[in-house]
């Protein structure tokens, strides 16, 4: 079998727990090849953000151009964006040369220590331009509400979001349930062929740096490979929540996941995770 190949779309996290640094570990760890083009170079570590530095518009479009034109991609994957000029050239730039390919669209808005990673101006130009582009949006539960106005997180709720969301554009939508206050966390996938639960204990733990950006290259993984939605979204859980339990309790905030469990850690219910 050929290596399949995917472009992540993305910042960079200098404490190698989210971001393009976990982006690629994820894409490693799914025996995937991972190119990059860099939006944003952030300071951070497990306790916050505390420098962004945006990467000229221009700059992240040659990156893309750059990867698509020579090595091409079985999927893609876009992160943090960080403001509208860059969302809008990473919009336009995968419409003129990634037609077809399969897009995950992780809206990232805010880090998991509570820091703003997209500026309030970008939220309209996602839901315009890149939302329509998109093969799976992944917004968790905060990013769901400001993207379509729900107020609620009851599951009809959820549903509803997940409906607007691919009246934008969206093939489908994964809400992810790590926000609510229940015992578990339930991750619904909305799509064309109806509606998919992924329901997980929660664990007790503060490391969950970098869990959003994970799964959604995991999923894009996945679909690189060619596996059927619901089976891309399951695995990519599965390895989410193996990749939390053996978290390597780094850092003095929210720590980091192990994105190597397969090979160094007690991968779920002790079974030998196949990815």
């Amino acid at each position: 079998m050929s290596l399949k190949r995917l472009l992540i779309i993305a910042g960079s996290d200098s404490s190698g727990g989210a971001g393009i640094q976990a982006d690629i570990k994820t894409a490693s760890a799914f025996g995937v090849y991972a190119m990059t083009a860099i939006t944003a170079i952030t300071a951070q570590n497990t306790t916050g953000v505390t420098a962004v530095h945006a990467v000229p518009p221009d700059i992240v479009r040659q990156q893309i151009i750059a990867c698509l034109k020579d090595i091409g991609a079985d999927a893609i994957k876009t992160g943090m964006l960080a403001n509208a000029a860059i969302v809008r050239v990473v919009a336009a730039t995968l419409k003129e040369y990634a037609p077809g390919i399969p897009l995950v669209v992780d809206p990232v808005m805010v880090a998991t220590s509570g820091a703003a990673l997209l500026k309030p101006d970008a939220e309209k130009t996602v839901i315009k331009q890149l939302i329509p582009l998109a093969t799976l949006v992944t917004p968790n539960i905060p990013e769901t509400k400001r993207l379509t106005g729900i107020t609620r997180t009851d599951r009809a709720s959820l549903r509803k979001a997940a409906a607007i969301l691919r009246d934008m554009g969206a093939k489908a939508a994964l809400i992810k349930g790590g926000h609510s206050s229940k015992a578990t966390i339930d991750d619904i996938l909305v799509w064309e062929h109806g509606e998919d639960t992924f329901g997980f204990p929660r664990l007790k733990t503060r490391h969950t740096h970098g869990t959003g950006c994970t799964l959604a290259s995991a999923i894009a993984a996945n679909l690189a490979k060619g596996l059927p939605i619901t089976v891309a979204v399951a695995k990519a859980r599965e390895y989410v929540q193996a990749a939390i339990a053996d978290a390597p309790g780094f850092g003095k905030g929210h720590g980091p996941l192990n994105h190597m469990v397969q090979w160094t850690g007690r991968p779920l219910k002790g079974a030998v995770l196949k990815l």
